[in-house]
């Protein structure tokens, strides 16, 4: 499963063009207090019932808040055919960390 940094995510964004879609997983209360800028949320236990709303071949980032469940639904996609997936290391946690320390954090 490929990985991405969060500094490499800003640079990804930045280099615009094509953007990948950002995919939260957390739950609508963690979503509330922080998140990337552009993320849509879909929290990781509504996966299996939304996944027809989803492409299977755009690249999508998964976040959450420490890159674990984010991993878990990224492993998930590519089990059902999603060709371009990346887990966000570190969550949005990370994000806060590397790129805007100004994020509220929990």
């Amino acid at each position: 499963m490929r990985q991405l940094t969060p500094r490499g995510l800003q640079a990804r964004l930045a280099a615009g063009g094509d953007l990948p879609l950002l995919l939260d997983v957390r739950e609508p209360w963690e979503f509330g207090i922080c998140q990337i800028p552009g993320a849509r949320l879909i929290p990781m236990r509504q996966i299996v019932a939304r996944l027809s709303q989803l492409d299977r071949n755009r690249e999508t980032v998964v976040i959450c808040h420490h890159g674990i469940r984010s991993q878990q639904v990224a492993g998930y996609l590519e089990h059902q055919g999603f060709t371009n997936v990346i887990n966000l290391q570190g969550g949005v946690a990370a994000w806060a960390r590397d790129v805007d320390p100004a994020m509220p954090t929990y």
